[in-house]
Order: structure tokens, then C-alpha cells, then sequence
């Protein structure tokens, strides 16, 4: 979690991998996301039995309470959605960019051992301005499921389909969703570099 980086945005890394430290999870079909706060820095005994931290050892405000009073502000209405980019982990090493997510909710609750931190974030378009997330959602944002980036993946041996290059990888849709192209199989998503996506935009490949 990084709260407010530049430029209006914040970054959270997310995962819903069977072994993933956090309990994040995707509803909607991908357009919200239900993230989780962070433990107690390493060194503590065992992070998992620790209520997470608002403060640090020093008193100073952590990532997780930076994310939660912005989410009040918003429901308040005393300040616009935050924006947030989201990248998830699909495998050791390898993160696929999810978009931009407005933070809209915040609170605290027991998983059963502690108390955690839960952010409510919704998509929204990434070219839009801040502002009410009601007015900015759209339906045609899916997250490609994670079992198909991983299927991508090793099909395309983690490589650009059109190049060979094996950096800058984006996930892309072979229909686009204009175009009525959908996220929830492996034949219509592919491997592009960030040159040969961007400068296919709604054309299909």
C-alpha cells in the first residue's frame, strides 16, 4: 500500500492466490474490489495474531490508516474519491495491471483472530477526473480473472505475441470489450508489450 505517490494517485498491490498473505477478493464481475490492510512490520512474533496498525511505534499515521481516513472523508462528502492504482500478483514475480479504482468505503473487522483493515475500491475509467464514483463507474471494465492471466502466461511464454519482448507485458483483450470481446477466456486475451498494445487501441490484432 502507497498512499497518495504523485500525481492523484495511490498504488495497492492485491493477489487472490490460495497462498496470499491477505484476504483480497473480486466481486461484480471485477468492478469492485475488496482489499485488505497490511500487519504489523516484520519482527513481530507472529503478525497474524495483531490487530493491524493505524500507528506506528513512533505515532506516525501507517499506509493502513492513510487509506481509511480518505475512504471516510469520501463517504462524508468532504472529499472526492481517491485514486487508486491496482496491481495484482498472478505468480512469483510476474504483477498485471488492473486499472483505476475509486476508494469508496473503509472499516474494521475480526477475521477471527484480530482485527483487520477492509477498503471497498470501484473501477472506473482511467481518463476520467476524480470525482463521485456513481458517475464515473462503467460496465464494460472487467478484471481478467487470475486463472486465465496464468493460463496467458504460460501459453504465450511470458512473452509479446507480435515482438518476443519479455518486459512492459500487457494482458490484451483480442476483441475488445467495445467490440463485445470478454475477459473470462484465455482465447480471447494475449501477451502484447506496451508499445504493440498501445498502439493497437480498439483494433483487433
Amino acid at each position: 500500500m502507497n498512499f497518495a505517490l504523485g500525481g492523484g494517485y495511490s498504488v495497492i498491490l492485491m493477489s487472490v492466490r490460495k497462498n496470499a498473505p491477505y484476504r483480497d477478493r473480486v466481486e461484480d464481475d471485477g468492478v469492485t474490489l475488496i482489499y485488505e490492510g497490511h500487519d504489523e512490520p516484520r519482527g513481530a512474533a507472529d503478525p497474524k495474531s495483531v490487530d493491524q496498525p493505524g500507528y506506528s511505534s513512533t505515532g506516525a499515521e501507517t499506509q493502513n490508516r492513510k487509506f481509511y481516513l480518505a475512504a471516510q472523508a469520501f463517504k462524508r462528502g468532504e472529499a472526492v474519491a481517491h485514486r487508486v492504482r491496482v496491481y495484482e500478483k498472478i505468480h512469483q514475480g510476474i504483477w498485471s495491471y488492473n486499472g483505476v479504482f475509486n476508494l469508496v468505503d473503509s472499516w474494521r473487522e475480526s477475521d477471527g483472530r484480530r482485527m483487520v483493515f477492509k477498503f471497498k475500491l470501484v473501477a472506473v475509467q482511467e481518463d476520467l477526473p476524480g470525482g463521485d464514483a456513481q458517475d464515473v463507474r462503467f460496465s464494460h471494465q472487467r478484471l481478467i480473472p487470475t486463472a486465465v492471466k496464468v493460463e496467458v502466461w504460460n501459453r504465450d511464454k511470458g512473452k509479446c505475441v507480435i515482438c518476443g519482448a519479455k518486459d512492459e507485458l500487457h494482458f490484451d483483450h483480442v476483441l475488445p470489450f467495445s467490440k463485445g470481446g470478454t475477459s473470462l477466456t484465455a482465447q480471447n486475451v494475449q501477451l502484447l508489450c506496451a508499445r504493440h498494445n498501445l498502439s493497437k487501441g480498439a483494433k483487433i490484432v
